[in-house]
Order: structure tokens, then C-alpha cells, then sequence
């Protein structure tokens, strides 16, 4: 069952507005994950598994264009879109 109270409630709207706000998507994407890692240190949201792996691929998408030195978006942006939406759904459980 996932967290419940207005703190969990808050932390879910705030990453889905971090994650749907305009601008990059990646920066975006990299907005929305901080928030949500620092709601997860704070304990107002639960860790699940399936919440840690999309973290993880997440944040592998959104190194890929920094590690081969280009621009950001094009596939990273894609994935990050992709993994947010993702991430939303799992937040019931978290």
C-alpha cells in the first residue's frame, strides 16, 4: 500500500507538475526525479522496487547525451517522457 497523508499526496503533485511543466523535457525529467529522490530520503514516500529500477533507468537516459558529449534531447528526451510517465503511475504504490 503506498504512503498516504498530505505530505505523500504533495510530494505526488509535485512531481507530476515538475514532470508535465513547459521547458526541456530533460531538465524537466531531472527536476522531477531530484524532488522525488529527496521526497524518498525524507521517508514521505515509500521505496518499491519497480519505482528504484525506473530511477535507474531514468538516470541512465539522461547521462547518455552528457556522456557522448551532445546536446540534450533527442532520444534522452524520448526515453525521460517515456520513463516520468512511467514513475507516475508507480506513485500509487510508493
Amino acid at each position: 500500500m503506498g504512503s498516504t497523508g498530505a505530505a505523500a499526496d504533495a510530494a505526488r503533485h509535485a512531481f507530476a507538475d515538475q514532470a508535465a511543466a513547459t521547458g526541456h523535457a530533460v531538465e524537466n525529467a531531472r527536476a522531477a526525479a531530484d524532488g522525488l529522490e529527496a521526497a524518498l530520503a525524507a521517508g514521505v514516500l515509500q521505496r518499491t522496487p519497480a519505482l528504484d529500477a525506473m530511477l535507474r533507468d531514468l538516470a541512465a537516459a539522461l547521462e547518455a547525451d552528457t556522456e557522448a558529449g551532445e546536446r540534450l534531447g533527442g532520444k534522452s528526451a524520448e526515453a525521460a517522457r517515456f520513463i516520468l510517465r512511467a514513475i507516475g503511475r508507480e506513485l500509487v504504490n510508493a
